[in-house]
């Protein structure tokens, strides 16, 4: 009896398996039936990402497709066996692999062995879109199934071999000759094994970027390709040890210091809602982006020549009359980290923050002479708060200063006198006036930059002032193309006037004194240590914390921003100090260099006047050092304006 129990309950189980392996094969028979009627997609443009520079110049992109019965074959089995073994034996999706992978994930614990197909790596890599959700996990698996239902492996590897990443190269065509001079029908096995090894890291496998990354990466190929019967041991060796011959290394290594760049074209790229969904359906994509190789090139040689440990930078340099990103630079080394220090990394901005600060004061009736006392101080508040910012280096002139010696200085106890004087809430609403989103609070440290702000941000609030006063928006992209040369989106520039030109040409002075010999006193301007290399008039703000170093600085023509620290937040060393300064010269001198000064022309309505820099009285034939301030007219100075014993709600403790 209980036999013919367990033998009813396993027919019982059996019939339930078949019913539901039934049912499964019907659900994907019909998956792939409904595949089959889908519209055929066209793999021979899809993801043909073709970037080019302001002057729309090709920077990279697939602009050479080679057919299936052109390619060489080492070049194929190369990929074919270390990317996907069984390619013309699945339907898409190799499952033993696929638990194989699970399986070692699990007994490992981590989430390193993958098991993507070719078919699968090319529907991925249509996509705009490489963040790790269902939906993109969900549509990459139906773009599998329908590349694999319209199309024979031949077409399919066709298609991937033209479109994937070979380190910032699209296509193989593209890579063959780009890395070796010669198109990819006459690579040999060593350069077939080399090339196949990039895209599954193309940021650390290119030879320019690392070349013994490269050879170990070659060698996994080639024994990859021995496994499976391409080569024998034989040729494994001579291919391992051929001594490749690369065309023009330190030439094409300039694309290296692109990447940071395409990486924020792509974000900015997905952000565009003009551009539909739907393309996939259609194929690749024309992206005219701002890039302009001569900024670029400078940041490049830049990080090159200033920096020598393992500090970090970022940098960008942008046409402050359109908010067009010219060049940027999201770290020393693409190769190395791939996070984006110029959009991403937030950190406090020093006193960067300072000159909006001082824009706010001039806008209520501060001028360049308005003094205050500085001197070492504690703030004292309601409910006995205190706050005691200090000068760098604990230097105090223990005297009245103007304004113009504050900034060039950038004394912190005058930023905070003046910050508490105008009330906390200015500062904030200044910011939001230049395009700052980042939420600032309204607290005394403000005035200091204490709180943080991305450099990308900070840039373009300087543009507002290069400007003359215009909030412009940056961006990366001019305009978007499929691949048939419709537009698909254009860029509109949409400048909306929020400062006084006036004013914003008062402040661009009092910027410039920052490298001025003139206002060499108790100590010396804040920017006077690269005066020597700067041949043209520039607006300069820098500002040191603990853990960053900034410099934003102007004129007419562009605005520089660099920022330096460590990724870890440790304390900058006495050795970093000049890093930024040396840099932020560097670039905005090598980007100018073949044009004339362009400075700002004198509004009618401001007037120049010798006076004394320190105190900011008119200069009489006593004063040793006089410089030309510059004012509205009717607010020039007849005697010295103190606002020291009318700030409100605070008192002071020695």
């Amino acid at each position: 009896m209980k036999k013919e129990k367990l033998k009813k309950m396993g027919i019982k189980i059996t019939k339930i398996t078949a019913i539901i392996i039934l049912i499964v094969l019907v659900f994907i028979s019909s998956i792939y039936l409904y595949a089959w009627i889908s519209p055929k997609l066209t793999i021979n443009s899809a993801k043909s990402y073709y970037f080019y520079d302001k002057d729309d110049n090709l920077i990279t992109g697939t602009d050479e497709w080679i057919t299936y019965d052109k390619l060489d074959e080492d070049i194929v089995n190369a990929t074919i066996a270390i990317e996907d073994r069984h390619f013309f034996e699945h339907f898409g999706f190799d499952f033993l692999r696929i638990a194989k992978a699970m399986y070692n994930n699990i007994k490992s614990g981590s989430r390193n062995e993958g098991a993507s197909t070719i078919t699968q790596q090319y529907a991925k890599n249509m996509y705009l879109d490489f963040a790790k959700t269902w939906e993109r996990k969900i549509n990459e698996a139906w773009l599998t199934i329908r590349l694999e239902t319209h199309y024979s492996k031949e077409e399919i590897l066709e298609g991937y071999l033209n479109t994937i990443n070979y380190g910032g190269i699209f296509g193989i065509e593209n890579a063959s000759k780009y890395y070796f001079g010669k198109s990819s029908t006459d690579l040999s096995i060593a350069e077939s094994a080399l090339l196949a090894g990039i895209p599954n890291r193309p940021s650390a496998y290119s030879p320019f970027i690392d070349f013994d990354a490269a050879k170990q990466r070659q060698l996994t190929v080639l024994k990859a390709m021995q496994r499976d019967g391409f080569i024998t041991e034989e040729e494994l060796n001579n291919a391992y040890n051929e001594q490749l011959k690369f065309d023009n290394k330190e030439d094409n290594n300039k694309l290296n210091s692109v990447m940071y760049f395409q990486d924020a074209v792509i974000e900015e790229l997905k952000s565009i809602s003009s551009i539909p969904k739907s393309l996939i359906e259609t194929g690749g994509l024309k992206i005219y982006t701002t890039l302009d190789f001569k900024a670029q090139e400078a940041i490049e040689s830049s990080i090159k020549d200033n920096i020598t440990n393992d500090i970090q930078t970022a940098a960008i340099v942008m046409d402050p009359n359109t908010g067009a990103v010219l060049g940027l630079a999201g770290g020393v080394d693409y190769s190395k980290s791939q996070y984006n220090r110029a959009l991403s990394n937030n950190r406090s901005v020093g006193s960067t923050i300072k000159p909006f600060l001082y824009y706010a004061a001039l806008e209520n009736n501060f001028t360049a002479s308005t003094t205050f006392t500085s001197e070492k101080t504690t703030f004292v508040f309601a409910e006995d708060e205190t706050y005691s910012p200090t000068n760098y280096g604990d230097q105090y002139p223990n005297q009245e200063i103007s304004m113009a010696a504050a900034i060039a200085y950038s004394d912190n106890i005058y930023a905070v006198k003046t910050h508490l004087f105008l009330g906390s809430e200015t500062l904030v609403d200044t910011m939001k006036r230049v395009g700052i989103t980042t939420q600032l609070d309204s607290i005394p440290s403000l005035a200091l930059g204490s709180q943080p702000i991305s450099l990308l941000e900070m840039t373009n609030a300087y543009a507002t002032l290069a400007n003359e006063g215009y909030r412009v928006k940056p961006f990366f992209i001019k305009r978007v193309e499929d691949i048939n040369g419709n537009i698909l989106y254009e860029h509109k520039n949409n400048k909306e006037n929020v400062l006084n030109k006036s004013i914003s040409y008062i402040l661009s002075e009092l910027l410039a004194n920052t490298s001025n010999s003139n206002f060499i006193g108790y100590t010396y301007p804040t920017s006077y240590v690269i005066a020597n290399k700067l041949s043209k008039k520039y607006a300069i703000k820098t500002g040191t914390t603990e853990y960053d170093h900034l410099v934003f600085g102007y004129n007419k023509d562009v605005v520089v921003g660099v920022w330096c620290g460590y990724d870890d937040n440790r304390e900058l060393e006495y050795g970093d100090s000049t890093i930024n300064k040396n840099m932020w010269a560097d670039i905005i001198e090598k980007y100018l260099i073949d044009k004339e000064n362009n400075w700002y022309e004198q509004p009618k309505n401001v007037v120049g006047v010798l006076v004394d820099p320190i105190t900011g009285k008119l200069a009489t034939e006593q004063t040793k050092k006089s410089v030309i301030q510059y004012y509205l007219k009717g607010t020039e100075p007849s005697n010295n304006y103190s606002l020291d014993d009318t700030i409100p709600t605070i008192k002071y403790e020695e």
